[in-house]
């Protein structure tokens, strides 16, 4: 089983290589970021032609969160985090597909530094973070896949010295991050590649992708009932030099049956 997430910055504008990646990597389950689409913009005609079945959180501007399902229609069980906040915000889809619970996670950017951006997501954090601690003591076979916009360590960052005033690598946002893994987590990329450099995003500016100048925001969290099924780990890094690409690649997993 190919299970793939894909900040896909814009389903509409970028959904011709949307489908030629669904069409090349014929992944059985997809969770799509950063929609930049209403609720009835969604191109569910197109992606259902190309034999997908989705569910989807859709909302004008950077949000929105998607799942696409090859055999079934994902069975949604929350659109939301639980615990108050005032922004509402599709960043949050959690879906059952047979045995597994999967969530489509697209945290908050948290930029500038300081500000009411940065402590945005600092709050969605701490709600991610409880609900995460409910999610792994369920027992049950569970995923946290998505746009986490944080880089846990240097190695994945190009050039951490640069970053050092971003809220995507700054000590408490890495440490939030640690602490989450800590629960019982698996950070799958890390799974497999313990000491390799991994991206996962690269800026459309200075020619980035180019100079391999990437960074590693994209990630898969198992619950432990999943690792003993896990078989490989891949970045389709060569779909960011497609034209009119994201800025992020799709990333995958597979699992045995």
């Amino acid at each position: 089983m190919k299970i793939a997430t894909y900040n896909v910055n814009g389903v509409n504008g970028r959904l011709p290589v949307l489908l030629r990646w669904l069409k090349e990597a014929q992944p059985d389950v997809v969770c799509l970021q950063e929609l930049k689409a209403p609720q009835e913009k969604f191109p569910e005609a197109e992606i259902l032609e190309a034999g997908y079945h989705a569910v989807w959180l859709g909302q004008k501007s950077w949000n929105g969160v998607a799942v696409l399902a090859k055999d079934r229609k994902p069975e949604v069980s929350r659109t939301d985090l639980p615990g108050e906040e005032e922004i509402q915000a599709s960043r949050y889809l959690e879906v059952k597909i047979g045995d597994l619970i999967i969530a489509c996670i697209y945290m908050p950017n948290g930029n500038p530094v300081p500000g009411p951006k940065f402590e945005y997501k600092m709050r969605w954090f701490q709600r991610l973070d409880a609900h995460a601690e409910m999610l792994i003591t369920s027992g049950k076979k569970v995923l946290l896949i998505g746009d986490f916009n944080v880089m846990p360590t240097e190695k994945d960052v190009y050039k951490p010295e640069k970053f050092k005033a971003d809220a995507l690598f700054l000590p408490e946002v890495r440490e939030a991050f640690h602490n989450l893994v800590s629960q019982g987590w698996t950070d799958v990329i890390r799974y497999f590649y313990p000491e390799d450099t991994v991206y996962t995003f690269w800026d459309y500016f200075r020619n980035a992708f180019q100079r391999n100048a990437g960074l590693r925001i994209d990630h898969f969290l198992v619950s432990p009932e999943v690792v003993p099924h896990l078989k490989k780990a891949e970045v389709d890094k060569h779909v960011r030099g497609w034209e009119k690409s994201s800025d992020h690649t799709p990333v995958w997993i597979e699992l045995e049956e």
